[in-house]
C-alpha cells in the first residue's frame, strides 16, 4: 500500500499503529517493551519516543509504572463515538467540499481506485486500512485544526470496528460494503463539485451504513439483535 519505512523507529511507528488498527494489539492490552524492542530491533530511548508519539495520536495510554496500553473500547467509548460520528463526519466532509484542493482530490481519486480494489478482495486489514485512509484524506481537505483531532481519535476507533465490517467471512455485509464503495464515488463527485450541503448530507448517510459495524461489533457472535436496538445497547449502564 505504501512504501517501506527507511528507519527502525519509523518503521516501529507505522507498524504498532496498523496493529491497533486492525486489532492485532487489541484494545486495553498492555505493551511489553522488552518484546517490542526486540521484535523491532531497536533500543529503549527511541521506542520510548514511538511510544509518546502514538499516546499524543491517543492509540496507545501512557500508565506510570505499568507502561503502555492500547486505546481500550468500552462501552463509554463507544457510546460516546455513536453520538460524536455524524456531527464531526457531517461537518468535516462539509469544510472538505469547501475547501479541497485539485491535488487532494487527485489522492482521494487514487485511494478510491485502491479500495475499489480491496473491496473485490478478501483482505479485512487492507479494506479498513485504505477506508481510513479515505476519510483522513477527507479530514486533510477540511483543513480545521479543531476538528482534526476528533476526527483522528474517530477514525481509530472506527477502523477497529470496521474490522468486522470489512471481513470478508461476515457475507451478511456485502453489499453494504458495495454501498460504502459506492458512497466514496459520491463523495469525491460532490467535493470535486464543491457542493458542500450534499457532502455532508451524503456524510451522514455513510454514517447509517456504518451502524452496521457497530450492531456486528457490540452483538455476541450467534445472537441477533435489531439495528434499531443499537442505541439501546449503548446506553446500557454499567457494561464495558
Amino acid at each position: 500500500m505504501t512504501d517501506q519505512p527507511k528507519t527502525k523507529k519509523t518503521r516501529c511507528l507505522v507498524d504498532l499503529r496498523n496493529r491497533i488498527l486492525t486489532q492485532e494489539l487489541a484494545p486495553g492490552m498492555y505493551l511489553d517493551e522488552a518484546e517490542l524492542a526486540e521484535t523491532y530491533d531497536i533500543s529503549r530511548p527511541p521506542l520510548r519516543e514511538v511510544l509518546n508519539q502514538l499516546a499524543g495520536e491517543e492509540y496507545v495510554i501512557l500508565h506510570k509504572n505499568r507502561g503502555a496500553q492500547v486505546s481500550p473500547m468500552t462501552h463509554k467509548t463507544l457510546r460516546n463515538f455513536f453520538v460524536a460520528a455524524p456531527m464531526i463526519y457531517s461537518a468535516v466532509t462539509r469544510l472538505a467540499a469547501m475547501n479541497a484542493t485539485t491535488a487532494q482530490i487527485m489522492r482521494l481519486e487514487d485511494t478510491q481506485l485502491l479500495f475499489r480494489a480491496s473491496i473485490r478482495g478478501s483482505d479485512a486489514a487492507e479494506r479498513a486500512l485504505l477506508n481510513l485512509r479515505f476519510h483522513t484524506i477527507i479530514g486533510e481537505m477540511a483543513d480545521n485544526e479543531y476538528l482534526a483531532p476528533s476526527l483522528r481519535r474517530l477514525l481509530i476507533d472506527h477502523t477497529r470496528i470496521g474490522m468486522t465490517f470489512y471481513n470478508p467471512r461476515n457475507p451478511s455485509l456485502a453489499s453494504q460494503r458495495e454501498e460504502a464503495a459506492e458512497q466514496h464515488d459520491e463523495f469525491i463527485a460532490l467535493i470535486k463539485a464543491g457542493d458542500a450541503d450534499a457532502a455532508a448530507t451524503l456524510a451522514i448517510a455513510h454514517w447509517e451504513l456504518s451502524r452496521a459495524e457497530i450492531e456486528s461489533f457490540v452483538t455476541p457472535q450467534g445472537m441477533e439483535v435489531p439495528l434499531g436496538e443499537v442505541p439501546h445497547i449503548l446506553n446500557t449502564k454499567g457494561a464495558s
